[in-house]
């Protein structure tokens, strides 16, 4: 569940708010231990992914880098590559 939540900070390009929510919801889907809430607890599953998203891009928003941004598509491109190596043949 929690594999497409990818590093946000100091890449360029920065992170977009819908990658930085995306994160959010699968941070909620796997502490809830479910993809979809029921209905009851729908608007609790919403406040949750709010909250964090909005603590979430507080944090980006202050954090210092001291290193220049990493290159997002270089990135994904040794992550991949690195998958690969680790399938089995």
């Amino acid at each position: 569940m929690c594999r497409s939540i990818k590093p946000l900070f100091n890449f360029a390009p920065p992170a977009t708010d819908d990658e930085i929510r995306a994160a959010a919801l699968q941070f909620v889907r796997k502490i809830a231990g479910t993809r979809k809430p029921s209905k009851q607890n729908t608007d609790a599953f919403e406040v949750a992914i709010e909250e964090i998203f909005r603590s979430s891009k507080r944090m980006l928003d202050g954090l210092v880098a001291t290193t220049p941004p990493r290159d997002r598509a270089h990135f994904e491109a040794m992550k991949k590559l690195r998958f690969k190596k680790a399938e089995p043949r």
